[in-house]
């Protein structure tokens, strides 16, 4: 148990291993010395120095100082207890029982525990190493001597033989130790670099998920918002239904109450005719002419069927007000509709018109300022700051700068054309006036039956499977959102910039050939 304590007090607690040449930090912390030179080199680029175990900083590079007590104990704890696990390496000599070396010797091409090699050859010719089985990979193959040198030209270990005498003379060469350091230090600065690549990388995907999160987040506003609007739309139908079902009762009853008093008059009527029938038939069926004549008259049947004429005419014309009914039904939801496109998440179409001031000579403006169209006629308008001098491009008279919007064009009538937003302070004439080759301007086009999106002189492809002979051109202002939509059935999405905007917008617009239309919104133009 005492031996496993001390065993996990000799680890290193960077590379978790017992020590190999134990150095200490001012804070009193022991660590391997190429396990701290290692740290200390990744932490320089920072300038900033600390310990690994206790995090106490540094402001110049710390000193390292060799722990000569600790490095003793190591050897002796190797020496007692040397890890048979570790190395797997067993002394040559020792033959009745499995001994685990400690060291190796290359003369001897054989392995020595602690006690052959205590007796073992201290001259020069007898080059210990760690305990190994390979050691004939430390010998040249062809001089059977130990490997000393590095050849650089070649990239291969050699002997003294071979640099001297054989395939490698003449060759530049460096000690073991010296080729060994030199890639060291290479393997440091590879290291370095992925530590940094890995640093940019972790960064990367902390950015990515507090996008992720920031979408997450919209979404369930969205969601809250679209579910409340929905909510609210139907709480607001069914008080509309009530309201036009009281107005159809309310004009029932209207209609009813004074048809149920005429009803009940004429039944009053009915029955005191009824009764004057039955006294005239009584009559007419009696044999004594002298009663008959005596018999009071009923008197005139007919003087009351003039005002009884005018209440049925009155009534009969009456009826429903399906006008009214009508008008409360469409103000209803008309204010509802008002209700809901005031509050929408995104707003109504805006209506652009095109400015002409900005219009290229070859393309014509129609009067409605919605319809431009390539023209064969040079329009001869005056040449301005305001003017496209290059290309046939024009922009729109609004401008927007802050808010959420949207315009449609209609495509269907040219085969070439750009559609997009630009800051007013672009170009109007030269190369980089053209629409997507500056990085003032955003665009969708169509050329040679290929769909790209066009900013900054960087061209993407779309997919070939574009249906719509509308598009959309959607703006998020404040997000720096800027999108564009096939029009087809249902929407699709093609592309969208996301750009910390920095100026108005305006909406640009280029045709090659035929006509473009700017639309309304809601799918009507």
């Amino acid at each position: 148990m005492a031996s496993a304590d001390l065993r996990k007090e000799l680890d290193c607690s960077i590379c978790l291993s017992i020590y190999t040449d134990p150095v200490t930090l001012r804070c009193g912390h022991n660590f391997c010395q190429l396990c701290i030179a290692q740290v200390l080199d990744t932490q320089e680029r920072a300038g900033v120095y600390s310990c690994p175990e206790c995090r106490e900083e540094f402001q110049e590079r710390p000193a390292l100082q060799r722990n000569i007590i600790l490095s003793n104990t190591v050897e002796s704890f190797r020496s007692a207890q040397p890890d048979q696990e570790e190395t797997g390496v067993f002394c040559t000599y020792c033959i009745h029982s499995p001994v685990p070396a400690v060291m190796s010797c290359l003369m001897c091409e054989a392995s020595l525990c602690d006690n052959h090699l205590r007796v073992h050859s201290k001259s020069p010719e007898h080059v210990l190493c760690d305990p190994t089985t390979s050691l004939q990979n430390r010998k040249c193959s062809v001089h059977k001597k130990i490997l000393e040198y590095f050849c650089l030209a070649d990239a291969v270990c050699i002997c003294l033989s071979c640099s001297l005498a054989g395939d490698h003379q003449g060759h530049k060469a460096e000690t073991l130790d010296e080729a060994s350091e030199k890639k060291k230090q290479k393997l440091r600065n590879d290291l370095q670099e992925l530590i940094t690549k890995t640093e940019e990388t972790e960064k990367e995907v902390q950015s990515l998920q507090e996008n992720k999160r920031k979408v997450h987040e919209k979404s369930s506003g969205v969601t809250e918002r679209v579910t409340g609007l929905f909510r609210d739309l139907r709480r607001q139908l069914d008080d509309l239904e009530k309201r036009v079902l009281r107005e159809v009762s309310r004009q029932e009853k209207q209609l009813s109450l004074p048809l149920a008093d005429f009803i009940q008059q004429l039944e009053i009527k009915k029955a005191e005719l009824s009764r004057k029938m039955c006294h005239i038939e009584e009559l007419c069926n009696m044999t004594d002419p002298l009663t008959v004549l005596q018999e009071s008259h009923t008197g005139d049947l007919c003087d009351t069927e003039e005002g009884d004429k005018e209440d049925r005419e009155r009534h009969d014309g009456r009826d429903l007000d399906v006008a009214l009914i009508s008008h409360t039904l469409y103000t209803g939801l008309s204010d509802i509709i008002a209700g809901v496109t005031g509050g929408c998440i995104i707003q109504e179409a805006t209506d652009i018109l095109l400015d002409i001031n900005t219009a290229d000579n070859n393309l014509h403006i129609s009067d409605d300022m919605k319809i431009v169209s390539r023209s064969d006629t040079w329009q001869n308008r005056p040449e301005t700051p305001e003017r496209f001098q290059t290309y046939h491009q024009v922009m729109s008279r609004q401008s927007f700068s802050s808010g959420r919007h949207y315009w449609e064009v209609d495509v269907s009538k040219s085969e070439w054309w750009l559609v997009g937003m630009c800051y007013p302070s672009i170009a109007r004439r030269g190369e980089e006036s053209g629409i997507g080759k500056n990085n003032k301007s955003w665009c969708l086009l169509r050329y040679n039956n290929e769909y790209k999106v066009h900013h900054d002189s960087k061209l993407i492809r779309l997919p070939d499977n574009v249906s719509s002979n509308r598009v959309r051109i959607y703006l998020d202002y404040e997000a720096g959102r800027l999108s564009f939509y096939d029009l087809c059935v249902p929407i699709r999405h093609l592309h969208t910039y996301t750009v910390p905007f920095t100026e108005p917008l305006q909406a640009i617009l280029a045709v090659g050939k035929g006509s473009i239309k700017v639309c309304g919104g809601w799918g009507t133009p």
